[in-house]
């Protein structure tokens, strides 16, 4: 009995913790040809930013029914993309790894909508760096090839100012920025306070992408490339005899654990007391490469092994088992249900069985036909109980005589 609590317990922890469906803070999404040593990768750095004021104040008057954008995109040729480039470069070869970017384009979006009790500034950076230099090993078919994993936590550190021709300098890297630049009034209030430094935290930091072993990351093996008919799945007529490896991270699971916003809260008095919250979500990452690959690590920097094809008698597919650990425990739950209604209606048609028979629930001589409020309603018509004073008459001549002569509403030859 223990061991089946305890298996039961376990299964739906599993099934609770592996459903949470957090939305998502830093993420990236890679493609990497193991052939080819070039690629575009793809990063989004979302955060939101509330700035309340529920006793009113100056900042209130200041924010309330106030809206505020400052939306572009900008590419290597705009000013301050090249010391962008310079800096994640240098942060990638401080992470220890072969990556270099030589090209990227961004899109930048921050939007303030101020309300009766707060105000609310959405952040969000998108970037679509081009790298280089992630085989560390080439490919041959006796050795697979060695692709670099330390990139994945690309960052930035202080300001980075674009020079735009409709809005000017804007820092795209520190919240604070936005405020200081449009709302000048309000910045004045928050400058060198806990908010102030709350605000100057960088938007553009992949580390918690890093920061997740790929042992931890969940692996999908995808080998339809492999079926002659690829072009019929929508693959590329070079993915033909090629498999896929998918290598993904940000769900919640036993694993990686439970994923949750990343909330941090300052407050400051100016004329009344204020509160800044800066909500951002749990990173997640997709990475997929071709041919079959496995993490590894070499002196202590992270690597996938990628062969063109997979070992001989491995599975077509792979979910790291754990979600077939799922399948397996409620297809095995779904059968003890199953036995466990059998038994039950087993015993059940026994009992009835043993009775012989006979009639159960309310006794039809109990009942006589009336259509009234609070009435019976039976299949042969509507009837009421009998009360125990009529009962007492029932079995007398002149009673009998009087229920075959007045039927009620019940149908015609009962």
């Amino acid at each position: 009995m223990l061991k089946r609590a305890v298996f039961a317990s376990s299964l739906i922890i599993l099934l609770v913790v592996g459903t949470f469906s957090p939305v998502l803070g830093a993420q990236l999404n890679a493609n990497l040809n193991p052939q080819s040593g070039v690629a575009t990768v793809n990063y989004k750095f979302l955060r939101t930013v509330f700035i309340e004021y529920n006793d009113g104040g100056e900042i209130a008057d200041l924010l309330r029914n106030t809206s505020k954008s400052i939306r572009f995109s900008a590419d290597s040729s705009t000013p301050g993309v090249s010391e962008l480039i310079a800096q994640i470069n240098r942060n990638l070869s401080a992470q220890q790894s072969s990556v270099i970017v030589t090209d990227l384009t961004l899109d930048f979006s921050t939007t303030l909508i101020g309300r009766g009790l707060s105000a609310a500034i959405d952040y969000s950076v998108f970037l679509n760096p081009e790298i280089r230099g992630y085989i560390v090993r080439e490919q041959t078919l006796a050795t697979p090839a060695w692709i670099d994993a330390n990139w994945r936590g690309m960052y930035v550190d202080g300001p980075i100012i674009i020079s735009t021709p409709k809005y000017g300098d804007v820092d795209i890297n520190k919240p604070i920025s936005f405020i200081e630049k449009e709302l000048p009034g309000v910045y004045s209030k928050i400058k060198g306070t806990e908010a102030e430094a709350l605000l100057s935290e960088s938007l553009i930091d992949a580390r918690g992408i890093k920061n997740q072993p790929l042992t931890n990351w969940h692996f999908l093996f995808d080998p339809t490339g492999i079926n002659v008919d690829a072009a019929t799945y929508g693959l590329a007529e070079e993915l033909k005899g090629a498999v896929i490896s998918i290598f993904t991270m940000g769900e919640s699971s036993i694993r990686e654990g439970i994923q949750t916003e990343k909330e941090f809260e300052a407050t400051f008095t100016a004329d009344r007391s204020y509160t800044v919250r800066s909500i951002e979500s749990a990173d997640a990452a997709n990475i997929a490469l071709l041919g079959f690959a496995n993490p590894d690590s070499i002196e202590g920097n992270e690597i996938f092994g990628v062969s063109p094809t997979p070992p001989e008698g491995y599975a077509t597919t792979s979910t790291g088992e754990f979600p077939v650990m799922i399948i397996y425990g409620m297809a095995a739950m779904g059968g003890i249900g199953a036995i466990a209604f059998l038994i039950f209606s087993g015993k059940k048609l026994k009992s009835e069985e043993k009775l012989g028979g006979q009639q159960q629930g309310i006794d039809p001589s109990r009942l006589k036909a009336q259509a009234t409020s609070g009435h019976y309603q039976t299949t042969r018509g509507e009837a009421v109980l009998i009360d125990d004073s009529e009962a007492s008459q029932q079995g007398s001549p002149d009673v009998t005589e009087q229920l075959k002569k007045d039927k009620g509403t019940l149908p015609k030859g009962f």
